[in-house]
């Protein structure tokens, strides 16, 4: 696999928030108001296993959840989670879009809040901004789910799927900012409160 896929599989909440200017390891993280959990997370970090039966970890993602296809999310399920989880956040991203070293990749999918007890999301969230259950979400192009549309040409993108579990909820808005300021917001939030986390990958081009 790439170089970034594998920067994206190894890196942690804590790094990727440091990356975008949020308090390095050890350092307290900007207070943030309703937050719960005291920054229990910092230390190690479980791992988890994040599923679907749309397609096997590392294959192919089919056309219905894709841009080619009806665009729906997939069915996603996670176990072995850690004590203490207040809430989890996912970020679904093409890390072979990034336009260079340092910049941002595709956002795809980014919910967060989603409530401590849940164990999956079901196939075809809808689009809204907050969720019946409090849950959150944005992508690049608004509060909904973007499914993968890498080119015909040229190789199939990696799309990554990263499940945190956290000792916190994260005030952080899902309206009122650009999605790249509310991504980078989240990130930043998360910062010494991941107790868990998990990875999957699907590959898609048209």
């Amino acid at each position: 696999m790439r170089a970034a896929l594998g920067v994206a599989l190894l890196i942690s909440a804590v790094v990727f928030a440091q990356q975008r200017g949020a308090p390095p390891p050890g350092a307290a993280p900007p207070a943030q108001p309703g937050q719960r959990g005291g920054g229990r997370g910092r230390g190690a970090v479980q791992v988890m296993t994040l599923t679907t039966s749309a397609w096997p970890d590392g294959g192919r993602i089919p056309a219905t959840h894709t841009q080619a296809g009806d665009e729906k999310s997939p069915a996603l399920s996670w176990s072995n989670a850690p004590e203490g989880v207040v809430s989890y956040a996912l970020v679904m991203h093409d890390v072979d879009a990034a336009g260079g070293p340092g910049t941002e990749d595709l956002l795809h999918w980014l919910l967060w809040n989603i409530p401590a007890a849940a164990t999956s999301l079901p196939e075809g969230v809808p689009a809204m901004a907050q969720l019946p259950d409090g849950t959150r979400q944005i992508s690049a192009t608004g509060p909904n789910y973007r499914g993968p549309g890498a080119p015909a040409s040229g190789p199939p993108h990696h799309y990554v799927f990263e499940l945190f579990a956290i000792d916190a909820m994260l005030d952080v808005p899902a309206v009122g900012a650009s999605p790249p300021q509310t991504r980078a917001a989240v990130i930043a939030a998360m910062a010494g409160h991941v107790r868990g986390k998990a990875v999957y990958v699907g590959l898609f081009k048209r």
